[in-house]
């Protein structure tokens, strides 16, 4: 596909600079072209070329040594040091050559400290001019680097040290190949830069001549003519650099043979103890819990939390971030290579330039025997050669999550492991990962905001927001008994209802502060007898003197009078026809059906006299017959239902909706 240049202003006004900087270079090769001495003969042209060529080869190699490093702990550091050092390396950049020169005499020159050490050996010789090169050149080097350094992805760093490599591994086996193109264009900066010094490089060694002061000496001497041919070859040699550095060499990309599956031998189940109180910016995190699983949910929304008691219980925080047990073992100081914890951060995190093989084969002590088996157990085979690029989201996911199993792992840590995906891929690696959880026998902490998944792949669930533990305990406890309301929409229940509590196990739905069904003839109950599923003497199911819907319900401790929250989860409510006479039902109108496929939703309003119409959510798997508007009965099992106190400042006579959005933030 051929690609027309765009016409736009941006690129006329491009168009001008690239012609202004190619028209000297034309000018040049059209007098070079032309008939006279050009001074290839000149006596000692080829010195200085030879003595420019090595002293830049050395020169770059000097400052890639000391400069990679320097780069890289700029790039990974902050604070007053880091700005000053940072400062320090762009000031050979703002001075001229001339006074760079000037400075570098003042330390290595005649008769300083270092100049007699070396008996003056360090001007004046080949070294001058390395110094001088050094000194000039070498920010380039350092800039480019650290800008490099500082475009890696910070987890990439982290999941390397999750699968057990050092800092040292860390450095060589990731940042360096990452910031490679980076470090190569500052090289070529640093090298070009150092073949073109003139001005430190005349102060501090005159002898031997460099081609730049070669020409500056042949100009003075006979004029232009003669010039013609080190500035050629200055030419010549720049782009026969650059065109070097353009040649990539790319080997055929082979299937790799993998050995025999074996399947990884189960380990001990793992059960997590924390104690964490730890700072992140402005956010503080408080949270302790005791786990009775080896496979626990932290559940909560964004900002939670979640994702900083993941990153302390993986070692990423340190040991200042407080107690960390596995079963009973105190691992807070143990870094994070050497916990053997399988991390799987958010996103699709892969490492650039490594296949499906060599990612899952990155981790320390990595058993290629076992990776295959993973690799095949989740549905990689024939994908072993290719790049991430070349792999859809499900795969990536997949080889991701081989990689953190493949040097058989104490624990698999997963940080919103399916978020990025599509329902159906998210869908089918959930059930995956279930699987794997129950025949591989996997310890796994899983972060999400999704309730159904957290249902899915814990057996114990932990729900925070705002840095706190909310509530903690089994999977069945947590979703049937709520601590709070904030804990119930978190849950993704949706039916959280304003009431008073009329009686002990009766609630008053749809009152208006509850004040006439306290006391007096208005706490009387038409009807006299006891409601069903309540205590004796609560009234029957149906409106009370204010038209409000008393309906039995598990109250516990809660005074008569109490305004409440209270909420029933939609499948364990049942929509009956209007005629029905189930003792536990309420009357309703339905107000919305909606057929999802695998199941139906229903929107019913209880009628609660002339209060607003409190709305339920329904869920059902059976056949639906309902239509808007049909007149109904909803069946409310009083041991499903939650209440809690409302919090202060509850407006009672608002839909349940507007109720929850206001008490929970």
């Amino acid at each position: 596909m051929k690609y027309r240049a765009s016409r736009s202003p941006l690129t006329y006004l491009g168009g001008l600079l690239a012609l202004y900087l190619a028209i000297p270079i034309g000018a040049f090769l059209v007098r070079l072209a032309q008939p006279g001495d050009r001074g290839f003969g000149a006596e000692g042209l080829w010195s200085a070329l030879w003595t420019s060529v090595a002293s830049a080869t050395v020169s770059t190699t000097i400052v890639a040594v000391l400069g990679i490093p320097l780069a890289y702990w700029l790039a990974r550091t902050k604070g007053p040091l880091t700005w000053l050092v940072g400062l320090l390396v762009m000031l050979p950049i703002a001075l001229p050559p001339v006074m760079s020169g000037l400075v570098l005499i003042y330390i290595v020159g005649p008769y300083t400290w270092l100049g007699n050490l070396f008996n003056d050996d360090l001007t004046g010789t080949v070294v001058g001019v390395v110094l001088a090169q050094t000194f000039v050149a070498g920010p380039f080097l350092v800039i480019a680097a650290r800008a490099a350094f500082e475009g890696i992805d910070p987890a990439l760093g982290d999941l390397a040290a999750s699968l057990g490599r050092g800092p040292a591994s860390r450095f060589w086996l990731v940042s360096l190949r990452i910031a490679a193109p980076g470090i190569r264009a500052g090289l070529l900066l640093t090298w070009l830069r150092a073949m073109g010094e003139y001005g430190a490089t005349v102060l501090l060694a005159y002898h031997p001549y460099t081609l730049p002061v070669f020409v500056s000496v042949l100009f003075s001497s006979t004029g232009i003519p003669q010039t013609q041919a080190p500035t050629a070859l200055a030419i010549g040699l720049a782009v026969v650099v650059l065109l070097l550095t353009e040649i990539r060499i790319r080997g055929r990309r082979r299937q790799p043979v993998l050995p025999a599956p074996a399947p990884p031998p189960r380990v001990e189940p793992v059960a997590v103890s924390f104690d964490l109180d730890v700072a992140v910016g402005t956010f503080q995190l408080r949270v302790a819990h005791r786990a009775a699983s080896n496979r626990i949910a932290i559940l909560g929304p964004s900002g939670a939390g979640k994702s900083i008691t993941l990153r302390a219980i993986a070692g990423f925080l340190g040991k200042e971030a407080g107690s960390v047990q596995f079963n009973d073992e105190e691992v807070a100081a143990v870094r994070v290579e050497q916990r053997r914890v399988g991390y799987v951060p958010q996103g699709l995190v892969m490492f650039p330039g490594r296949t499906a093989w060599q990612q899952v084969l990155f981790a320390a002590g990595a058993d290629p025997a076992v990776a295959a088996w993973w690799l095949r157990t989740l549905q990689l085979d024939g994908l072993e050669g290719r790049l991430p690029g070349e792999l859809s989201g499900g795969q990536r996911q997949r080889v991701g999550l081989a990689r953190a199993l493949s040097f058989r792992p104490r624990l698999v840590l997963l940080d919103e492991p399916f978020s990025a995906l599509d329902a159906p891929v998210r869908e089918e690696l959930r059930r995956e990962l279930r699987r794997l959880q129950r025949e591989a026998g996997l310890s796994t902490v899983i972060v999400t905001h999704d309730p159904e998944e957290a249902a899915l792949l814990a057996d114990e669930i932990l729900v925070v927001d705002e840095g706190r533990l909310l509530q903690a305990g089994p999977r069945a406890e947590v979703f049937a008994r709520p601590a709070s309301p904030q804990v119930a929409r978190l849950l993704g229940i949706p039916n959280l209802t304003p009431a008073v509590v009329h009686a002990p196990g009766v609630l008053a739905v749809g009152a208006l502060g509850g004040g006439a069904l306290v006391g007096g003839p208005g706490g009387r109950v038409p009807g006299g007898g006891g409601a069903p599923g309540g205590p004796a003497g609560a009234g029957a199911a149906g409106p009370g003197d204010d038209g409000d819907l008393l309906i039995a319900a598990a109250t516990g401790d809660l005074p008569v009078g109490a305004k409440v929250l209270w909420t029933i989860r939609p499948d364990h409510v049942t929509v009956l026809p209007a005629t029905a006479e189930d003792p536990h039902a309420y009357p309703a109108e339905v107000d919305d059906v909606a057929d999802i496929g695998t199941l139906t939703t229903l929107t019913v309003r209880l009628r609660a006299g002339r209060n607003p119409a409190p709305e339920l959510r329904v869920r059902t798997t059976a056949m639906v017959s309902f239509a808007p508007g049909d007149p109904c009965r909803v069946r409310l099992p009083a041991a499903d239902i939650t209440a809690w106190p409302a919090p202060a400042g509850t407006d009672q006579s608002h839909a349940p909706q507007d109720a929850a959005a206001r008490t929970v933030r």
